[in-house]
């Protein structure tokens, strides 16, 4: 006879917990910001999750899988934070700003995403299965800057931040933040 079922749809009366897959691809990212891809284990992220470790093997085929899962949910917030941006300006002016913002505001902004792009970009240049999220992530980047330049001049500011996000990584020295909008300015103006 299999067990009875409650009000709390456990079969033990523990209360489900929906939100745990989720948690444990958030717990993960946060443990890669920390200690980067190769510092990453089912145990770190199932602590920092505050999960059984055995829930690791439950939601995810292995590492390879939580890896894919964590980094593709990185790329699509970042790429929907710049779409959002980029389909907020009206005109090339705002659009310009707009490219600016990005650099200055998401980009330079915020340590934790900046050294998850970089992990990231060197797991997809060693490991050709995960270059599918980083090339999903260029290829909503630069449709999204198409709404306001031609194609070239999208694939450059494309460039443009993704090497500046290089230097901010990299760069012990502080750069002056109207380097960028200079930048910008010369790509946008060929």
């Amino acid at each position: 006879m299999p067990p009875q079922e409650d009000a709390t749809n456990s079969r033990r009366g523990r209360p489900n917990d929906p939100d745990r897959r989720d948690r444990i691809i958030d717990a993960c990212l946060d443990v890669i910001s920390r200690s980067g891809v190769a510092g990453t284990s089912h145990r770190k992220v199932a602590a920092r999750a505050a999960v059984p470790l055995g829930a690791m093997t439950y939601y995810f085929d292995g590492m390879d899988d939580l890896l894919r899962e964590a980094f593709t949910r990185f790329a699509t917030t970042v790429s929907d934070r710049f779409e959002r941006r980029m389909a907020a300006a009206s005109d090339p002016a705002t659009a310009q700003e707009a490219v600016t913002a990005i650099i200055l505001e998401d980009v330079f902004g915020d340590d934790r995403d900046l050294i998850l792009s970089h992990e990231l970009y060197t797991l997809a240049a060693r490991e050709p299965a995960y270059r599918s999220i980083t090339t999903g992530w260029m290829q909503r980047s630069r449709a999204a800057l198409e709404h306001h330049f031609d194609p070239e001049t999208a694939r450059l500011l494309d460039a443009l931040i993704e090497g500046l996000t290089i230097h901010r990584a990299l760069d012990s020295e502080e750069r002056d933040p109207r380097e960028v909008d200079v930048a910008v300015r010369r790509i946008i103006a060929g």
